[in-house]
Parts: structure tokens; sequence; C-alpha cells
């Protein structure tokens, strides 16, 4: 067939989107006008075609999709005297190559990934051609009625009458374009048309020497045979079937198939008349378009659309049936894509697919590919708790030898999610959700390896991952508030100051700690904008705090401790957000401490530690939070631009209760040498007993804090704090 040329993908999407229907109406026409039995023009035949073209367009796009539209199109094909075969086949390839070129673009398809609107395609080309079979099967079948009676007609007017009518009935025996058959009430053949014996070959003996009930094929309908032996009994006139036939040659001819039932003229059942369309290639054809709709175009496996159909079939079984999944991702295989290529990321895709089919052949055993990385493989049966890790592991083994790409030896890891349990407990989202979140953390715990689901982690995970999308709109609803956990002198027990904590009043979770968000937040990227509101507001009340109680007993400001995150330290803007916060509130930066974690500046080289040292400079105080954590080195304290170390509370733990651990004692003496021989301060978390901050103080800290002084509160308490030590 020769198609029209596409046009370019530019042009296509300047013009309306009427004018690219009309378009592609006009490539229709022309590809199937030399097919059709009609009197209109080409022209007209176009104009006839819009709506329908309209009608696919609408399909494509439609939420939820539906293609039963393309189904009503196939039929008006057909009611349009386009029976020629080949007005299918063009059409269904105008479909392929235009419909997405010239229709694809909508609202709802700008949504839709590629591969998804082809899928949509390939289900309207199916829909096109069932509703096209159907529709000429039913016209075929009318055309068949007409035959037979005329059949039966000719036949008894030539038993009873002239050699004329005789004639008329061969003329329409022979010459018809359906296989027709005539047999007697037991069965034998006694005559057949050329039609029919083309079907099966062209070999006469082949056909002649059986009998009707000799031609049984193992996809007969259970109903065949029922039907037959109602018809020879005289009990039904007629009967419809699609049925399948051995040719000689051994391949399957499938055919629609009407047997009618022909009386004598007392009304006594005398013979049996058969009228067959071949319908072997619309069967492949559906088949074809069923493979693609459901298969991997890149492995060849089932695609999500067929592995759901079979878990929810897995799901909604009876009778004790259990059912065992496998949910795996590989690992690390963005960096091959970025490396060596999609082109080599695809090939390593087809290598484990087949090696992942290798794995599942028993019975009740699948596999599919529900997109990238992400594959899947059911087991369903009795024992499937067993089954299931046995399939778990033997998929890890599979992926143990390295897969050799362009001349390189690629190792590939994979983390698996299992999922086991009793069918119709469970619906195919859960079940996949459950699996998703098992496989994560199996990738969480280091990858390669398989972990199986867990309610209570799945409830935690699920809960994690509603704070997650609920945190942006927390911080524009205001539900983030701070707490303030003093700092006190262990010299005098004064209060120094005070550490910002922010809490986030959740509208069902109750008030969480920094705990329950801050890695949230980091991983989301928003700790940005709320590590700023935290600054911003805790400066604000350090200002306040000065503005009431000017005259603090050493002469000095009240002090504010604000966490810094890894995050916050890498991001560009951190030395002028802090600097346009001291300058709207008025506070002096010396008032202002900025802790970071020991950890995040394990490494640390000249470019990260340039803002840290720019508002040291400025004189804002660095603090490096839980220190002896992070197994740094002491010796590169002395390049940090730090001026207070903030002792981690595992190290005076030992100290709540007499006698100390004296191996404590010997390692906090000598950090706080260390530290002041530095000219750095020494603050201790985690202070909870008056025995542990004797001896703090007597080993030199400079301050702490801790349950024992006070927990964290609301910002007036510590203004109270600080009036009690000034009296």
């Amino acid at each position: 067939m020769n198609m029209p040329q596409r046009k370019s993908g530019s042009t296509a999407d300047q013009d309306s989107p009427e004018d690219r229907l009309g378009r592609f109406a006009t490539i229709w026409s022309r590809a199937i006008f030399p097919s059709t039995a009609t009197s209109l023009t080409r022209p007209e035949f176009e104009k006839h075609l819009l709506p329908l073209a309209r009608r696919l367009s609408d399909a494509l796009h439609a939420w939820p999709f539906d293609p039963s539209p393309a189904h009503r199109v196939g039929a008006d094909l057909v009611a349009a005297h386009c029976t020629d075969p080949d007005a299918l086949s063009h059409t269904l390839g105008v479909v392929d190559s235009y419909l997405v070129l010239y229709c694809g673009s909508s609202a709802v398809s700008a949504e839709l990934t590629p591969e998804e609107i082809r899928a949509r395609c390939a289900r309207l080309q199916h829909a096109i051609a069932a509703g096209f079979s159907k529709a000429l099967r039913e016209r075929t079948l009318t055309e068949q009625e007409a035959i037979a009676r005329s059949a039966l007609s000719a036949r008894s007017a030539a038993e009873s009458a002239l050699h004329v009518t005789e004639t008329r009935f061969r003329a329409v025996f022979e010459d018809a374009a359906i296989g027709i058959g005539i047999a007697d009430l037991d069965g034998n053949i006694l005559e057949v048309n050329d039609a029919l014996l083309q079907m099966f070959g062209g070999l006469d003996h082949h056909v002649r020497s059986r009998k009707v009930n000799e031609w049984v094929h193992p996809e007969d309908a259970p109903q065949v045979w029922g039907l037959h032996a109602e018809l020879v009994r005289g009990e039904r006139e007629h009967y419809r079937v699609e049925k399948p036939y051995y040719r000689n040659d051994g391949t399957v001819l499938w055919t629609n198939l009407t047997v009618s039932l022909l009386r004598d003229a007392e009304g006594r059942p005398q013979y049996q008349l058969a009228l067959m369309e071949d319908t072997t290639e619309r069967r492949l054809l559906n088949l074809r378009l069923r493979y693609e709709a459901t298969h991997d175009a890149l492995t060849g496996l089932p695609n999500r659309t067929l592995f759901f159909e079979r878990l929810d079939k897995a799901l909604a079984a009876k009778n004790g049936t259990r059912f065992g999944l496998c949910y795996l991702d590989l690992d690390g295989f963005k960096a091959i894509n970025d490396s060596l290529g999609h082109s080599a990321g695809d090939r390593l895709l087809v290598e484990v697919a087949d090696r992942l089919q290798s794995c599942a052949t028993a019975s009740g055993e699948m596999v599919a590919r529900l997109g990238g990385d992400e594959f899947v493989a059911l087991t369903t049966g009795d024992d499937t708790a067993h089954e299931v890790e046995e399939l778990a592991a033997r998929i890890l083994s599979a992926l143990a030898t390295p897969i050799r790409i362009d001349g390189r030896e690629l190792t590939v890891r994979g983390s698996i999610g299992v999922v086991e349990g009793p069918s119709g407990m469970q619906s195919p989202a859960e079940v996949l959700r459950s699996a998703d979140i098992t496989m994560y953390r199996a990738k969480a715990a280091g990858g390669n390896r398989f972990q199986l689901a867990d309610a209570e982690a799945d409830a935690r995970a699920i809960t994690r991952h509603g704070l997650t999308t609920a945190l942006p709109t927390a911080l524009e609803r205001g539900e983030f508030f701070i707490e303030y956990q003093p700092l006190v002198h262990l010299g005098d027990g004064s209060v120094h100051g005070a550490e910002a904590l922010v809490r986030w009043s959740h509208p069902q979770h109750g008030v969480l700690g920094p705990d329950r968000f801050i890695s949230l937040a980091e991983h989301t990227g928003l700790i940005v904008p709320l590590g700023r509101w935290v600054l911003e507001e805790s400066v604000r009340q350090a200002r306040g705090w000065q503005q009431r109680h000017p005259a603090h007993h050493d002469g000095g400001p009240l002090r504010i401790n604000v966490n810094l995150s890894p995050t916050q330290l890498y991001h560009p803007g951190l030395v002028a957000d802090t600097v346009a916060v001291l300058e709207r509130t008025g506070l002096d930066p010396g008032a202002l401490c900025l802790e970071v974690t020991e950890s995040a500046l394990i490494g640390a080289d000249d470019d990260l530690l340039k803002p840290l040292r720019q508002l040291a400079d400025m004189g804002v105080d660095i603090a490096l939070d839980d220190f002896g954590t992070g197994y740094s080195n002491l010796a590169n304290l002395r390049r940090l631009p730090v001026s207070v170390l903030k002792l981690d509370r595992s190290f005076t733990q030992s100290m709540q209760q007499l006698p100390a651990d004296p191996v404590d004692l010997k390692i906090v003496e000598g950090i706080v040498a260390l530290a002041h021989s530095l000219q750095l301060a020494v603050t201790v978390e985690g202070v909870e007993t008056g025995t542990q901050a004797e001896q703090l103080r007597d080993l030199g800290c400079d301050t702490a804090q801790g349950w024992y002084y006070a927990r964290p509160g609301a910002p007036d308490r510590i203004h109270s704090l600080s009036l009690a030590d000034a009296v």
C-alpha cells in the first residue's frame, strides 16, 4: 500500500486540532477508498470518515481510557461497504502511523508518556479490528442464511422438478466465496464446494474421506458437539459457532461456522448444511495486537497490563490459594545508563529479563517488566511462603554472574521486596505498594538482597510518605513552631543563651520532633526554606529577649544557637540569608551561634568552609555539634572556623552517677584541655543529674544543656530563667 508521506512533527504541531484531524481523514480515505464498494466519490467518502476519525481522536485522549468507540469505528467501516480485507489492514496501518502524529496532543495526553500513548493506539487498533471482524461476520452470516435458504430451495426444487433448478443450485453452490458442505445425518460428507476444499489445503480426498463428527479439535468450545447433536435430532434448525479445524498439513484453520438443518417435503430431518468463513488471518491479527498490548517491546516479557491481569486473577482465587510476589529494582542501573549509554542499558535489561525468565519456569510462576529497571515475579499455589523465598534467591543468584557488554563485564545487583499471603485479602494496588516499600527497605539495607514485607514497616513507610507530601503545605500553614532549651554556665549556673529546636504541630499525628521530619525535609529540599524560617524566628526571638532584659548579668546578650543541616551548608545563599536576617532584626552577630554537625565537615574542602569562615569573620560563632561521633581528625580542628565544641552525650552518660567511668573522665578531660588550648569553648549536651553537672564543671567544661536544667519549652521560660539568675 502506498501510504502518504508523514509530515514533519513541527508542521503538525502548528496546525489547529481540526486541521490535523482533517489531514488524518484525508490520508485514511486515500488509503482505503480503492477497497470500498461505495457509490460515493472520494471527497464524499472522506467527509464520511471525518466523524470516525474524530471518534478515534477522542478515544485516544479519553480519561479514563475506553477503546469501545474504536470498536464502533470498525463496524461503521463495514456498514460503509469497506469489506475488502485490504480495507482493514490499510486502516490499521494508517492508525498505527498517523493517529498519534496528528491527533496525539491534548491536555490528557500531555500527562502520558509516549509509551502509554502508543499503548492506547495499539488497543484502539485491536478494537477497530474486533469491531470490523464482528460486523463483517454478522453481515456474512446474514448472507450465509440467504445462501442456505437458496440452497435448500434449489435442492428441494431439483428433487421434485427440473434440471434448470439444479443448475441454479449448482451455480450458487460452486461459485460461492464461502465454504459450503452438505452431509447426511450420520455425518457422511456428500458434497463440498471448491472454496471449502481450498480452506483445507485443496485435497478432496482429505475432506470427503472423513465424517463430520471426526473434525474435532482440542480448542472446540464445550457446547459445539451438543449443539450438533440437537440439530441432527431435529431439535434445532441451525447453530453458529467459532470452530478450529486441523488442515491436512497440521496447521490450524479457524472458521465462523454456521450449520443448518435441511428437511424433506414432509419436514423430516434429511441433511446438514455447513457454511464456513475462514477467519484465521483475522484471528492472528487479533492475537498479534493483543500480544503487543500486553508485552514489553524491549524484553518481550509481559508488561504492567498483563501482570496486573494475572495478579488480579491470583488474588481473586479461592479454596485456600496463596500468592508470592518479588518486586525487583536493579541497584545502580542509572550509573550504567549515564556512563555507557542507553543502548548498553537496553542490552543489559534484555539479558536481565532472560535470566529472570529462566528463574520462573514452574507452573504458576511468571515474570514481567513494569518499566525502566523494575521487574516483578509472581508465583501461586499452596506453599508460596517457601516458594517465593526460593524464587527471590534464584533471581539474586542468576544476577550474580557478570554480564558482558561492549567488552565490559558489568556486575548486576538487585534489591527485592517480597510479599506473600492468602488470596482475597488485599487488592493488587495494595500488594504492589507493600512490595515497593519492602524493596526500598532492601535497598536501604545495602542492596543485593531480598526483604520480606512487614505490616508495621509498611505503616511506618506510609506515614513517612504522608509526612513528606504534607511538608510543603505545613510550612505555608504555619504548623511549625520553635521550643528553646537553655544553655547554662557550669561555673555559676546562669543562663548563657538557648538552643532553638523546631517542632511540627501535625493535624493528625500531634507534635513531632525533628527526628521525624528533618531527614524528610533534607530529602525533598524543603530544609532550605524551613531552615531559613527557623533562623529568622530564632534571631527575632533573641532580639526580643534583649529588648525585654537588656542588662544581662555578665554584661553580654543572651545568645541563640541555631542548627544548620548539611544541605544548608552547601546552599549558595547561606551567608546572604544570615546577614539579611541579622540586619532586619538588629541582632548583634556575636549573639548568634550556628551549630554544624561534625559529620557534615568530615573531609570538607576550602570551598565548603568558605561560607563558615565569612560568618565567623563577621562575629557569628560556629559550634561543632555532636563532637566525637564523626571520627574526625583532632588535628583538623585548627583549620575549622569553629569557636565552640559541643561534646556528644555518649561521653558523659556514665557521669550521671558516682563512681563515673574513669576512661570517660580521661577522654572528656583530654578533649576539654585540647579545646581550651585551641581557644575553643566546650558545651556538653544531655546533662540530666546534679552529679553529672558537678563532674563536668570540675573537668573544666564551660556550658551545658539538658533536662537537669530545663526541658525545651516556650520562649518566655528562657526570660524567666534569666530573671531568676539575675536575682
